[in-house]
């Protein structure tokens, strides 16, 4: 549930959206880093390296999954300054 801004006053932006583009930009940076590193190590398990089924669902989720997380940051990213 959002708080309801009063009428008649903007809401002020904190940041205005050149800095949170270059804040945006160093936490997609750092998420895909974490993510990869994370990654490699889950694919290097046993359990994984020894099924080929499970390592094509294994990538397929690895590969896609780092888009939900930056969904958010990205959209906060393009908020336009108000």
């Amino acid at each position: 549930m959002q708080a309801a801004v009063p009428k008649g006053k903007p809401h002020i932006s904190v940041m205005k959206i050149r800095t949170r583009k270059f804040v945006g930009t160093i936490a997609l940076l750092l998420l895909v880093v974490v993510w990869s590193l994370l990654g490699m190590t889950v694919a290097q398990t046993p359990w994984l390296a020894n099924s080929g089924l499970m390592q094509a669902i294994f990538y397929v989720v690895a590969g896609i999954g780092w888009v939900l997380p930056a969904m958010p940051i990205i959209s906060w990213m393009a908020r336009p300054d108000v």
